[in-house]
């Protein structure tokens, strides 16, 4: 037998014989479904042989026969209607068990996101992808799609989505282009480490999503819901149904702040907080603002997550405000890093440990946030050093600012568009997707092994567009992404260390030694990040000038 757990209470399996029942019962299950119609193959016993089998080893049977292909939406109610009726655990079976996993979809359409829906079925090994639609119009057959269509549709409207609708607008005005997005404010993400450190009030860091879409976009309001890639169409929220020639995915990344037990319980409370949301980053520098001794942790998570200097950036604003304020021989600052390096690429480490010292900060590394307790100020970090048992130990804390474990978004990682760890994959270089060539993707949400930072969609939308506009007039990939990315560590309130790198941590640093040294803190870096990357980003970026980002072309050797 082939069992495949969806739920505690339901599996599925191909065909079951007469003498699996014992071995069933044995399992725990309790009842039968069978959804495969009497005679269908020569090697298949009739329902009667298993339910007198059943009977036999204490199981309840049902008869829910499917011919295949054809399961009607008063198939997947009634099957619904048995798993209520069935003492659990349940057990059905089809020929492959794919009938069964449908019906089990099908009548958990509306109980659950079709995310988790997705994802049950694919662990166990099946493809939902033909009821989509129908999962999304819950459970019901659609019976209107409404199509709309566009040449370029653009899933995402951050910074990489908006900047490459524009930039396409910009070679090409007459394009049809359709940007989907739920979101009515949009967020200049960066300036949140500024405004955790009191330089940039939040307010500074938000404009209306109306006001940003380019001139002859259409915005499509809405969230996704699923793609069908063989079909060229996205589903949305609803069972809306938008095609497309050409698509482009920049949806970003989903912070699971669920994934640490209390944290979603005491987060902007109890002294815990987080540059990571736009509402909490002004309660870091209120926190930092009026501690004058105790304990602060700053914690970082496995990679990937977006600006992996981030966690970093918060603990030299803290310290060096504490140090201006003459309390931080008071404040035991702890960071507690699930990795095994302060920084990645290794000749930026020199500089900041010199801050390191300079705060007297304590780095904790293999330590994983798990659980926090805010009102007792108490966390609990899983130590995972190499060829050594976990251990979980408490740390009491007076102040906390955490970074929260990320990965993609739900319905991305369920999709036919993701990798095995469910980001998109794209080919590194192009960035255009490896199976699906009018697909291309850029931002945190792909799979090239590049910083996910602000400044790498920067250099990545433009590459983007190059391609597509080349592929639209037939020929191949232009322009070429070298992994850039940036992170401007904030080390001290007007110094940042600007480290700039690709692929494999070689440096690609944009500006001469003289006027910038990125391995070095420097006060032209600070200047660069607080008073030139904002206009550069509202209204250069996202207006489609590519200044600084003009790509690099495909060498042909």
């Amino acid at each position: 037998m082939d069992i495949k757990p969806l739920t505690a209470g339901l599996c599925v399996s191909p065909q079951i014989m007469p003498d699996d029942m014992q071995a069933i019962k044995d399992a725990g299950f309790r009842a039968i479904i069978c959804n495969r119609p009497d005679g269908e193959g020569a090697d298949q016993p009739t329902f009667e042989e298993i339910a007198t089998a059943a009977k036999k080893a204490g199981l309840e049977a049902t008869y829910l026969p499917i011919v295949a292909g054809k399961v009607t939406d008063e198939d997947a109610s009634a099957f619904g209607k048995a798993l209520t009726e069935l003492p659990g655990p349940v057990l059905a079976y089809c020929r492959t068990g794919t009938r069964s996993a449908t019906l089990w979809s099908l009548a958990q359409a509306g109980q659950r996101s079709l995310a988790d829906i997705l994802a049950a079925t694919k662990a166990a090994g099946y493809d939902m992808a033909g009821v989509v639609r129908r999962i999304v119009n819950g459970g019901k057959t659609p019976t209107d799609t409404g199509d709309a269509s566009y040449e370029v549709v653009i899933v995402g409207a951050g910074a990489g989505g908006i900047a490459a609708a524009a930039s396409l607008k910009a070679r090409k005005p007459g394009l049809e282009i359709a940007i989907i997005d739920p979101a009515d404010i949009h967020y200049y993400q960066p300036g949140w480490t500024m405004v955790g450190g009191g330089v940039f009030d939040a307010e500074e860091t938000a404009r209306t999503m109306a006001s940003l879409i380019p001139k002859g976009v259409h915005w499509i309001k809405s969230a996704v819901a699923a793609f069908e890639p063989e079909n060229n169409a996205v589903i949305l929220d609803g069972c809306r149904v938008v095609k497309y020639t050409r698509l482009i995915v920049c949806p970003g990344i989903k912070l699971d702040w669920n994934k640490i037990e209390g944290l979603v319980q005491t987060l902007g409370q109890n002294g815990v907080t987080s540059n990571y949301r736009y509402d909490l980053a002004p309660y870091t520098w209120e926190l930092v603002n009026g501690m004058k001794e105790g304990r602060a942790i700053f914690t970082q998570p496995p990679m990937p997550i977006k600006c992996a200097g981030a966690p970093q950036k918060a603990m030299y604003l803290s310290g060096d405000a504490w140090l201006r304020r003459g309390v931080l021989k008071n404040i035991d600052i702890q960071f507690n890093n699930a990795g095994g390096v302060l920084f990645g690429v290794k000749e930026y480490v020199p500089a900041l440990m010199e801050y390191v010292k300079k705060y007297d900060a304590h780095l904790n590394f293999f330590h994983n946030l798990v659980a926090v307790d805010g009102p007792a100020k108490k966390a609990w970090f899983d130590v995972a050093k190499p060829d050594t048992p976990v251990e979980r130990v408490e740390m009491e804390f007076d102040m906390m600012h955490v970074c929260p474990p990320q990965t993609a978004p739900d319905f991305i990682r369920v999709s036919p568009l993701a990798d095995a760890a469910g980001w998109v994959d794209v080919d590194q270089s192009n960035l255009r997707h490896k199976t699906y060539d009018n697909i291309w993707s850029l931002g945190d949400v792909m799979n090239a092994p590049n910083a996910k930072t602000m400044a790498a969609a920067r250099i990545q939308a433009p590459v983007v567009v190059e391609n597509m506009v080349a592929d639209m007039a037939g020929r191949s990939p232009v322009a070429q992404y070298n992994g850039y990315g940036s992170c401007p560590l904030t080390v001290e309130r007007g110094k940042i260390v600007l480290a700039e790198f690709g692929y494999g941590g070689k440096l690609l640093p944009s500006f001469p030694k003289a006027i910038i040294d990125g391995t070095k803190p420097s006060r032209a870096a600070w200047f660069l990040k607080e008073k030139l990357l904002p206009p550069i980003y509202w209204k250069g970026m996202l207006k489609g000038r590519e200044w600084m980002a003009k790509p690099e072309k495909v060498t042909v050797k």
